[in-house]
């Protein structure tokens, strides 16, 4: 499957609008265009003399309650059509391999057309990783509540669940939710009385200090800074809509992934990050986990290996987890737990 092959077949309505999301995050266009994540001025130390083996490097990192082999997640990206349950299919099936997790693209779809389910589901290919769901907040202020959250996470055998937070994404959409008052009160009912981890994650744009900071006390188990920098979802959505970025300077807004990590910690001490949002390298995820990150996770890099095998996933992942390990080892620590948050706050 190539990306000119993501629109063919019989899909319609919202699983048609699933697969032109596709082709948009492909399109060189979707990016940020003069926002950066801010990563690169991270300085990332240098050791000529590191004082241990390449191979000793330690990778491993509990998150959610669970092992990971490295400290990434793939990030969500699809579900709702055939061609969709082979993407998540082949992701899923990579990380298995790797020892790493998973984030499904947003379930609404499942939920309100249940035909739908069967493009999330992964168990089959990978039955042991550490599997996160996703549900959109703007669902719950429109009637969604724990009974929704529940069979999101049960259905699909996930883990835990992703609440995404993507009011820019949502205004610049014909006809998208925009109902965002009194949000935050709902979310804090539902979570509280959830059996399992849930995170709140941005979806490109960055999470800011206020809202990290509030949902510090709403019982979310970690945060999905998902930084601006890499996709820009504002612009996928008009390019899916117009076929071009009619509003370029609102789709540049956001907040850079490294200063939402930095505000994230700050406003949030002990809250578990993911960060996301533009993580292209190894030496990117080095940098992040200097700033504070648990994990991170990456998205649209495995999008066009996602339509060629899982083998191409993997070694996509490969090469970037390795870049990890060489990063950690010139700048001489001996794994993730010892670099984490060594980055100096602004």
């Amino acid at each position: 499957m190539t990306a000119g092959d993501v629109v063919s077949g019989e899909a319609s309505g919202i699983q048609a609008r699933k697969l032109r999301h596709i082709e948009a995050c492909l399109r060189p266009e979707s990016q940020y265009a003069q926002v950066t994540t801010g990563l690169e001025r991270v300085p990332w130390p240098y050791r000529a003399l590191p004082e241990l083996d390449l191979d000793a490097v330690r990778l491993e990192t509990a998150f959610l309650g669970r092992t990971l082999r490295a400290p990434v997640l793939i990030g969500a990206m699809t579900g709702g059509a055939e061609q969709a349950a082979l993407i998540n299919r082949r992701l899923a099936t990579a990380a298995a391999r790797l020892g790493i997790g998973m984030m499904l693209g947003s379930q609404r779809v499942m939920l309100e057309r249940p035909e739908a389910a069967a493009s999330f589901q992964v168990r089959e290919v990978a039955p042991d990783i550490l599997l996160i769901g996703n549900l959109g907040a703007a669902q719950f202020g429109l009637g969604y509540g724990e009974r929704e959250a529940a069979q999101a996470v049960r259905e699909v055998g996930a883990d835990a669940l992703a609440i995404h937070v993507n009011p820019l994404q949502e205004a610049l959409q014909p006809g998208g939710d925009t109902g965002w008052a009194g949000l935050t009160a709902r979310l804090a009912e539902v979570v509280s009385a959830l059996p399992f981890p849930v995170v709140l994650k941005e979806v490109g744009h960055g999470l800011d200090a206020r809202t990290a900071r509030a949902a510090a006390g709403l019982g979310f188990a970690a945060l999905d800074v998902a930084g601006a920098g890499g996709t820009s979802w504002a612009r996928v959505e008009q390019l899916v809509h117009h076929g071009a970025v009619l509003s370029p300077d609102l789709c540049e807004v956001g907040i850079p992934t490294a200063q939402a990590l930095r505000d994230a910690r700050l406003a949030a001490p002990g809250m578990p990050l993911i960060a996301s949002g533009g993580i292209r390298t190894g030496l990117d995820a080095a940098r992040a986990l200097a700033l504070g990150a648990q994990v991170v996770a990456v998205a649209r890099p495995l999008l066009e290996p996602a339509l060629e095998s899982a083998g191409a996933v993997e070694a996509w992942l490969a090469r970037f987890i390795h870049e990890l390990r060489v990063a950690l080892f010139v700048g001489g620590y001996v794994g993730v737990e010892e670099v984490r948050g060594t980055a100096q706050l602004e």
